[in-house]
C-alpha cells in the first residue's frame, strides 16, 4: 500500500498518460497533482514508485510510463468518474426509445457502448432461468437448407441453419413446423426432448426426416451457448499502433470462448483485466460487469492498457444497470 502523497504522484501520472500517451515527466506531476511539495520531492517519489514496479522509464532523460502493476494499483484504488449529462441522457433515452426483441437489443446495445467509450464493445447475452421456448419457425433456404428460427419466452431469438438429406416439398416444411410448434411452445428442453409426439409412427416418413434433425439441432444449440454481440471493430487500427495486436484483436473477436472469458464470465459484479491477467503479453485490458439473470450476461469493452478506466467503468456500469431494467431481471 503506498502512502497518500505517493498514490498521488501515481494517480497524476497515470492520468496524464492516458490523456497523452507521452512519458510524463516530474514536473508534469507536480502540476497535475496539485501537491505542495518541490520537485526534488516528486522525483524521489518517482523513483520509489519505479523501484516497486508502477513506473518504468522507457528511454534515458524521458519521463516515466505507467507498468502493468501501476495500471492495476491505480484501477483498484480510483473511483469511477461521473458521466457528462450529455452521456448519461444518452444511454437513458436510448433504454427508454428501445422496443426491440432481446437479441437486436443486445446488439444495438454494443453499438452504444462502442460509440461512447470509443472502444470495440462486447455483450453477452444472459441466460434464461428456464429454457422455455416460445415459438418455432421453419424457413427455406434453398434446395435442402432450412432455417430454424427459435424464439424463446424472453423474447430471445436464435436462428441456425439445417441442410437436410433431401429437398422437401413447402407442405412438409409446415407439417414439420406444426409438429415442432405443438412439442416445443411454452416447454423446456428436457420436456419437449420426452415428447412423444416425436416418435408418432402417424408421421409421415420425409416430415420425420426435416423433424429429426431439426429436433437435434434446437436440442443442441438452445440454452448452452450464449450469444455474443460485437460493436465498434471499425475503431481497432486507431486504437494499436502495433499491427500484431490488431490482427490478435481481430482474431480474438472471431473465437466467441475465449473472448467470453477474457470478459470474465464466472465474475458477478464489475471487472477490470490488465495486461498479463488476461493471460498474454500484449498491450490489453477489458473492463466489463454482469447483469440479467443470475448475472451471467456481461457487456464490456476491450481496449488498450491505455483508457480511461474510470470513465469507462462508469460508462459499462450504468448500461448494465439498465440492460437491468429493460429486461426485468433486477
Amino acid at each position: 500500500m503506498l502512502d497518500d502523497r505517493k498514490a498521488r504522484v501515481l494517480q497524476a501520472l497515470v492520468e496524464e498518460y492516458i490523456r497523452t500517451g507521452e512519458p510524463v515527466s516530474s514536473q508534469v506531476i507536480l502540476e497535475r497533482s496539485g501537491l505542495d511539495v518541490s520537485s526534488a520531492t516528486i522525483r524521489n517519489d518517482v523513483a520509489r514508485l519505479e523501484s516497486y514496479g508502477f513506473v518504468a522509464q522507457p528511454h534515458t532523460s524521458s519521463g516515466r510510463i505507467p507498468t502493468h502493476h501501476g495500471y492495476r494499483y491505480y484501477v483498484d484504488h480510483c473511483s469511477p468518474a461521473r458521466l457528462r449529462s450529455a452521456t448519461h441522457e444518452r444511454i437513458r433515452s436510448f433504454f427508454a426509445d428501445v422496443h426491440s426483441e432481446v437479441s437486436r437489443l443486445l446488439k444495438e446495445t454494443s453499438g452504444l457502448v462502442a460509440d461512447i467509450t470509443h472502444l470495440p464493445a462486447v455483450v453477452v447475452s444472459p441466460q434464461a432461468e428456464v429454457d422455455r421456448i416460445h415459438a418455432v419457425h421453419l424457413v427455406r433456404l434453398g434446395a435442402s437448407a432450412v432455417l430454424v428460427v427459435t424464439i424463446a419466452e424472453t423474447g430471445q431469438v436464435a436462428q441456425h441453419v439445417v441442410t437436410l438429406s433431401f429437398e422437401p416439398t413447402d407442405g412438409q416444411i409446415d407439417e414439420a413446423e406444426r409438429v415442432l410448434e405443438r412439442v416445443y411452445a411454452g416447454r423446456d428442453l428436457d420436456e419437449a426432448n420426452n415428447d412423444q409426439r416425436l416418435n408418432s409412427g402417424d408421421l409421415p416418413d420425409l416430415v420425420r426426416r426435416i423433424i429429426d434433425p431439426v429436433h437435434h439441432e434446437i436440442q443442441r444449440v438452445e440454452g448452452v451457448t450464449p450469444q455474443l454481440f460485437i460493436g465498434g471493430t471499425s475503431q481497432l487500427a486507431g486504437l494499436w499502433a502495433d499491427l500484431a495486436i490488431v490482427h490478435h484483436m481481430l482474431d480474438l473477436l472471431e473465437r466467441d470462448s475465449d473472448l467470453q472469458a477474457i470478459l470474465g464470465e464466472s465474475t458477478d459484479g464489475t471487472s477490470v483485466r490488465i495486461g498479463e491477467e488476461i493471460g498474454n503479453t500484449l498491450d490489453l485490458a477489458v473492463v466489463s460487469t454482469s447483469f440479467g439473470s443470475r448475472g451471467s450476461g456481461r457487456v464490456g469493452v476491450i481496449g488498450p492498457m491505455r483508457m480511461d478506466y474510470r470513465r469507462t467503468i462508469r460508462v459499462v456500469e450504468e448500461i448494465g444497470e439498465n440492460l437491468e431494467e429493460s429486461l426485468g431481471t433486477e
